[in-house]
């Protein structure tokens, strides 16, 4: 009996699948997961090239040294459905026209229905000098694998001077990620006796600490206890490695001026979009096609033009943060009303922005920021959910993984009330 997926030979250059899910992240995993449990016999091809899957939401832990890098990692084949067909490969073009999907290898994908998972692309290119000097030199960031242990290297063996974090101009992944590591950052460097030589900077191209405004209180007190230096509306467009210098485009009433800054260390969030085979179709987005975000509607997560695709996760327009906890709530509704669209139903799936970051203000701190669409604050905890948290912290190391590998991606972690919440209800 089979047990986990097996790739398929794409040496045939015409395949055709009832479901095709492009990307074996967490958002087409749990939607392929959560299919076959309401119906095992439905046709279902996952385009996915690599044979690795990460939990990345615990690169931040493992940029403090909190977390092992081996332990964010799995092979991709033991997580796609056994009952799916894996085909390894990228995705090169999209003809919604024709219900087509054309891979690198120039195999020709027809689908009836498509659901597009395809996650972020990072745009490292867009800030000159950082692809030379990312991982070495006092340049780190948390968003890569490979370069999120030589964030905890710099950061357990630094001696004092100038920490630069930083916050681009784009939407990202999981947007508390850059405070997060500074946060940590600050509690090493007390620890090792070298916050007294430090100065903590925060330069983001935002004009507010977070987004959601029921969160900044506590966050600004958290930068205001560990004496850290905020500078908004600060966008990083230039790495002088030679120099150790960040070039920075500053927005001032009257107009950009350029700020340069000294840095010994710096952890960049760089600008990211959506993949460029997305960008190039006419599946993006026509309100901001320098993104490339899949158009669907923000409740039904259905596409405005072609309707039977379907797009969740980091790829798609939903205006709401893009992490893993978001994809928790739109992968039940997405499911919900693509069974329905087959079936010639109405689509009764409603998606209200849910989703979770949780903050992590230190070692042993975190607030459980929940939120949907307008910001309003959804509490899944019994608890003020604004503050910070040991139970929170706990909750981010050691159940949220847990539930990530054992329960999510086996389409098991969606109960009835967590429903209810994500759809507005009581």
């Amino acid at each position: 009996m089979q047990t986990t997926a097996s790739s398929t030979d794409l040496s045939s250059k015409t395949v055709h699948h009832q479901i095709v899910i492009i990307g074996g992240g967490a958002g087409g995993i749990t939607v392929a997961a959560q299919l076959l449990r309401q119906n095992s016999k439905l046709d279902i091809a996952i385009i996915e090239p690599s044979d690795k899957h990460f939990y990345q939401p615990a690169w931040t832990l493992v940029g403090a040294g909190q977390y092992h890098a081996l332990d964010t990692v799995k092979d991709e084949q033991e997580l796609i459905p056994a009952q799916a067909k894996w085909l390894k490969d990228y995705v090169e073009k999209l003809d919604p026209d024709n219900n087509l999907v054309v891979t690198h290898q120039g195999t020709q994908v027809f689908y009836d229905y498509l659901v597009v998972a395809a996650g972020i692309q990072i745009d490292w290119h867009l800030i000159k000098g950082l692809p030379e000097a990312l991982g070495k030199g006092g340049v780190c960031s948390n968003y890569i694998f490979e370069i999120a242990p030589y964030t905890w290297e710099l950061l357990n063996n630094f001696a004092g001077g100038n920490a630069i974090f930083t916050f681009p101009a784009t939407p990202i992944k999981c947007a508390g990620a850059p405070q997060k590591i500074m946060y940590l950052a600050d509690d090493i460097f007390r620890k090792n006796g070298v916050r007294q030589k430090t100065k903590i900077t925060y330069c983001a191209a935002t004009a507010k600490i977070f987004a959601v405004d029921a969160y900044a209180p506590t966050l600004m007190k958290v930068v205001e206890r560990k004496g850290i230096d905020l500078k908004f509306k600060h966008n990083l467009k230039e790495i002088k490695a030679d120099s150790k210098e960040a070039v920075f485009d500053v927005s001032t009433d009257g107009g950009v001026q350029e700020v340069t800054l000294p840095y010994d260390l710096i952890h960049v969030a760089p600008p990211m979009s959506a993949p460029d085979f997305i960008k190039n179709s006419k599946l993006a987005t026509p309100a901001a096609p320098a993104l490339g975000w899949v158009d669907v509607h923000k409740h039904t997560l259905q596409h405005k033009v072609y309707p039977n695709v379907f797009s969740l996760g980091d790829a798609s327009s939903l205006p709401t943060s893009k992490t893993a906890a978001a994809v928790r709530g739109e992968a039940p509704v997405l499911v919900e009303n693509l069974l329905a669209f087959i079936n010639k139903q109405a689509l009764n799936g409603y998606y209200n922005g849910y989703t979770c970051c949780p903050l992590v203000t230190g070692i042993g701190k975190t607030i459980m920021a929940e939120f949907d669409y307008d910001g309003n604050p959804i509490s899944t905890f019994p608890i003020d959910q604004t503050q910070e948290h040991y139970t929170m912290w706990l909750m981010k190391k050691y159940a949220l993984p847990w539930v990530y590998w054992n329960r999510m991606l086996k389409g098991q972690a969606f109960e009835g009330s967590f429903l209810r919440k994500l759809q507005g209800k009581k």
